[in-house]
């Protein structure tokens, strides 16, 4: 799995800065707020258990599963086939939807569509990683991580075909792997 990484993009250190920031700034932006951290399973666990314990305000969570991609390693159709949904009813909660990478935006811009229909206060993106040269919708997160190039990464919850995501950094992957 290792040979597998062309070259370490994120360190665990580095990973362990951004997450440290980012729960700060959520922290105090939602201080009085009904926070509800929401995690788009299964990529985003890593990051959400770790984002969560550098929050310092109180907040609830709840997992959603979406699917897009499969296998895929290129664009998402944004079709979205919800495999688990909320078990919390959101309406009022100021939702924090926790991502690991916000790519074309499809996929999230799907399931923002789905859950504004719920009726919570409100919704804002935080992403641990952000591609912004491959967004095809109009979507930007409020709270990002970091920007990754168009490459391939793995990692700290990033698969590819299911693997990977126990890295405890993040990492390109090989094009031989996935072409």
């Amino acid at each position: 799995m290792l040979n597998d990484i062309e070259k370490v993009y994120y360190s665990c250190d580095e990973l362990h800065e951004i997450v440290a920031r980012l729960g700060r700034q959520i922290s105090e932006d939602y201080k009085d707020k009904n926070l509800l951290m929401v995690s788009i399973l299964k990529g985003s666990v890593i990051f959400m258990a770790d984002l969560m314990r550098e929050i310092t305000i109180p907040c609830e969570i709840d997992f959603m599963c979406v699917s897009s991609y499969g296998n895929e390693t290129e664009n998402s159709s944004g079709i979205v086939k919800i495999i688990k949904d909320l078990d919390i009813n959101i309406e009022g909660y100021d939702l924090l939807i926790v991502e690991d990478i916000l790519d074309s935006g499809r996929t999230l811009n799907n399931v923002i569509s789905l859950l504004k229909h719920r009726n919570p206060a409100s919704i804002r993106i935080c992403t641990l990683l952000d591609k912004p040269e491959r967004r095809v919708v109009d979507l930007y997160a409020d709270y990002s991580g970091a920007e990754v190039p168009d490459a391939f990464v793995v990692g700290y919850g990033l698969d590819y075909a299911q693997k990977y995501r126990n890295l405890p950094y993040i990492g390109v992957l090989k094009e031989e792997i996935y072409s």
